[in-house]
């Protein structure tokens, strides 16, 4: 058993001072890796990633952050229930999280999945949260009913990060089917985890082979492909939720690839709250703290101060 590949190792090995760390909150088991003394800065990461997607950028931020890198209900070290997936409820598990840990109030940054839950955290509980940052995805709403299930001509035929192309995301359909990416996958998650990678980041190289196996362990077992699958499956809900949230008064920066979701970000983002800045990424694709991790640590020192 390669030990290097558990959370405890992983969080070892990060400069500083960072330990893995579990809290029975809402009903589900969640690990968090925590580090750092200051305001306190939570960080959620997305699909097929854990925690460790944060690796690169949780050093820098805990020189003035208590950072507190969580995986979500579902991911990695976190329980894998039945149910629970829509981020209404995955919000009030970070709340749950927010609260056990004796904090009143907290920043939040979100990528992918993680941000759909960030957006839900600040929409359900914004006497909890400071400000928030979204990288690369928004929470689901309407317009995501309208996504084409084929390709344009020659679309995506080596990536998928085409710059004002229309998205043609194939897994988004893919982790609906009930049961078979589980069978397909048990086993096979590094097959999955290098396509992506290699398709949707502006240079694959900066997702390095470490990092593709902890991600690849984490999504190995059938369980955990059903887990991450259900984010994906309550988007419907998730859209039926957004319809009731209004505009976001908590201060909200926003930061797309210039390879992947800016565009349609920027276009987007100012709707969906009173406080929004929407920042591009240069030379980036979707992976935003791992491609371009000092650009974050900007932005977001930025924003946070």
């Amino acid at each position: 058993m390669n030990t290097s590949l558990h959370d405890a190792a992983l969080a070892h090995s990060l400069e500083g001072s960072f330990s893995s760390r579990h809290a029975r909150v809402n009903g589900v088991g969640l690990h968090y890796v925590e580090g750092g003394e200051g305001e306190p800065l939570l960080l959620l990461g997305g699909w097929p990633q854990t925690w460790w997607q944060w690796h690169k950028v949780m050093p820098a931020l805990a020189r003035r952050h208590r950072v507190i890198a969580v995986d979500l209900r579902g991911m990695g070290g976190s329980d894998k229930p039945d149910d629970g997936y829509d981020k209404r409820t995955m919000a009030e598990d970070i709340h749950a999280l927010v609260r056990h840990l004796g904090l009143e109030t907290v920043s939040v940054v979100g990528h992918d999945i993680g941000a759909m839950v960030a957006y839900a955290f600040a929409a359900n509980h914004p006497e909890a949260v400071d400000r928030i940052a979204l990288l690369d995805v928004a929470h689901p709403d309407e317009t995501w009913t309208s996504f084409g299930l084929l390709p344009g001509p020659d679309q995506h035929v080596g990536s998928v990060i085409e710059a004002g192309a229309r998205p043609y995301l194939w897994w988004f359909a893919f982790n609906q089917v009930r049961g078979l990416p589980e069978q397909l996958l048990d086993g096979r998650s590094r097959l999955l985890v290098d396509w992506l990678f290699d398709r949707q980041a502006k240079d694959p190289a900066t997702i390095d082979e470490h990092s593709r196996r902890v991600y690849a362990h984490a999504y190995s077992t059938a369980d955990a492909v059903r887990a991450g699958n259900g984010w994906y499956q309550t988007f419907n809900r998730d859209i039926e939720d957004e319809r009731t949230y209004g505009r976001v008064k908590t201060p909200m920066l926003v930061l797309g690839g210039d390879e992947s979701n800016h565009a349609y970000l920027s276009e987007l983002m100012p709707s969906k709250g009173t406080d929004v800045t929407v920042v591009e990424v240069a030379a980036c694709g979707h992976y935003v703290p791992e491609e371009q991790p000092q650009a974050v640590i900007d932005a977001l020192t930025a924003f946070l101060y």
